[in-house]
């Protein structure tokens, strides 16, 4: 049978190479079914390897076909899986972007809220600043004004003292002589 194969493959060959011989050759063939040039021997071998040969074929075309149904639902299979895969990897996609969305606005709403109270903190900074500083201003008015009239006071003061000094003196001197030594000396 090996033999009835390798000489198959060998007509094939030939056949592709030469055409004039191919077609001798599908003339033999159809000689091979007519028991009357080569005997029946021949003919029961011919249809022996014509039978093999369809069986193959057959065999081939089942398993061809069992392999495209597997390939097939495996394909299916693989589809399946993919689209299962992809809607779960679009769930997180989603989910993700919903989380992050929620985290980009508490983080926007917490940097607004920060920005709402440094500007609330600097105006009433501005304002106590305002407010001190007025009040700063106000006492140094009042002490300088208190300044002012204690230095009126003094030298009133003094004045009254030289005054007092000099009447005292002048009285002194009407009604008795004493020394000077007696009087403080006036500045």
């Amino acid at each position: 049978m090996s033999t009835a194969k390798g000489s198959s493959k060998k007509k094939r060959a030939s056949e592709a190479t030469e055409p004039s011989k191919a077609k001798s050759l599908k003339q033999r063939v159809l000689v091979d079914d007519d028991d009357d040039v080569f005997g029946p021997e021949f003919s029961s071998v011919s249809l022996d390897i014509k039978a093999k040969i369809d069986e193959l074929k057959s065999k081939i075309e089942k398993e061809r076909q069992s392999f495209g149904k597997a390939l097939s639902k495996s394909s299916k299979e693989c589809e399946n899986l993919l689209k299962s895969e992809a809607a779960k990897f679009q769930a997180l996609c989603d989910n993700f972007n919903k989380e992050k969305a929620a985290h980009v606005q508490a983080l926007q709403d917490t940097f607004s809220k920060f920005e709402d109270e440094k500007e609330k903190l600097f105006i009433r900074y501005e304002q106590q600043r305002k407010k001190e500083k007025g009040l700063i201003s106000e006492q140094e008015k009042a002490c300088a004004n208190r300044i002012a009239e204690l230095e009126e006071s003094l030298k009133k003061k003094k004045q009254d003292d030289k005054t007092f000094s000099i009447l005292r003196k002048t009285l002194g001197s009407f009604l008795e002589p004493e020394s000077d030594d007696d009087f403080p000396a006036d500045d």
